[in-house]
């Protein structure tokens, strides 16, 4: 079997983490996270099942630490895409659009094959992560409304709203004209939904996040 190796310990230690949780993405994208082992990840990652034992206590221990690591980076490039839209309605837009193409693996529970996959705390402290993308919504609607775009509302009530549109109904579809239709119309409910008015141009393409679902799927 392969050794992960690096220059220090430490970049040891990162490497095989790095390798557990590309093995674990791998692996939740062919098949239910209860019916992986750590026996099957540590296979696909090239190291020893007891390695794993030095980073993780369980299946449940590396799930959350994968879930962690793959919610900050994929905040991360989204802030950036954000970032290079000017509007404060295609900024809504983009958010909406990548958010609705987050792989179906990636949801956290009760909007996803998670839900029924995890321990009640371990679903809990998965939720908590989210909370970084309600923060995130939270700036784009303020922006929105401090530029006149939309009227003046309530987050605390607008935001979980959003989020059960977007990713609580039925999963996006594969198909690519499926797909684009959909994108379409939940990008003119979402905008209906919070008074703003539809604009004349596409939502406007930005690097794709390593955690959604391309377009051209």
């Amino acid at each position: 079997m392969p050794k992960i190796m690096g220059n220090s310990l430490a970049e040891h230690r990162e490497r095989t983490r790095s390798a557990l949780f590309g093995a674990l993405a791998e692996l939740m994208n062919q098949r239910s996270f209860d019916k992986i082992t750590l026996s099957d990840v540590a296979a696909h990652a090239g190291v020893g099942r007891t390695a794993v034992y030095n980073h993780f206590a369980d299946k449940e221990d590396l799930l959350l630490a994968f879930m962690e690591d793959e919610a900050s980076r994929y905040a991360a490039e989204l802030t950036r895409a954000l970032e290079g839209t000017e509007d404060p309605v295609d900024r809504l837009r983009v958010y909406v659009r990548q958010q609705a193409l987050i792989k179906r693996q990636f949801h956290f529970p009760t909007t996803g094959p998670l839900s029924s996959s995890v321990s009640r705390g371990t679903a809990g402290r998965l939720r908590a992560h989210g909370g970084l993308m309600a923060q995130m919504l939270a700036q784009v609607l303020s922006e929105a409304m401090e530029a006149g775009e939309i009227p003046q509302q309530d987050l605390r009530q607008v935001i979980p709203l959003v989020h059960a549109c977007v990713m609580g109904g039925r999963p996006t579809p594969t198909d690519p004209v499926a797909r684009e239709d959909y994108l379409t119309a939940l990008d003119l409910f979402v905008l209906r939904a919070v008074g703003a008015a539809m604009p004349d141009h596409p939502v406007p393409a930005v690097p794709q996040p390593s955690a959604t679902e391309s377009t051209q799927a």
